[in-house]
């Protein structure tokens, strides 16, 4: 059984969306992984910074246009919540980036062998 033309030229073109769109979100995917990381990196060299000082002094943290006073301890825990998080975002990011180069990867596949076969199945 063979498939006209027409028929495999529509499939092809499906296909090849498809795959752009996944290289799109590849992409974006990999941007907001690298973001979250370099925010990772931030949020690690802030805490190490705090472990060494003294639990008594004073530090700011900037909220908009001013700046309030925030005791060491409760810093320490927000950034390593923040930092928690952001793991677990770079985590998902990466299933779904593997998930998103399967399916390009998939989907070349796909073309090359329709194109090979000729239309036949």
């Amino acid at each position: 059984m063979s498939i006209s033309n027409e028929a495999l030229q529509k499939l092809v073109r499906e296909i090849e969306a498809q795959s752009i769109a996944a290289q799109q979100q590849i992409g974006l995917v990999r941007t907001q992984q690298a973001s979250k990381q370099r925010e990772m990196r931030l949020a690690q060299l802030t805490r190490n910074e705090l472990a060494t000082l003294p639990e008594t002094t004073a530090v700011y943290e900037g909220v908009g246009k001013m700046f309030v006073s925030v005791p060491v301890p409760a810093l320490k825990d927000r950034l390593s919540t923040e930092m928690k998080e952001m793991e677990t975002e770079v985590e998902n990011l990466g299933k779904r980036l593997h998930y998103l180069e399967t399916t390009a990867k998939n989907s070349q596949e796909h073309i090359e062998k329709m194109l090979k076969g000729g239309g036949q199945a």
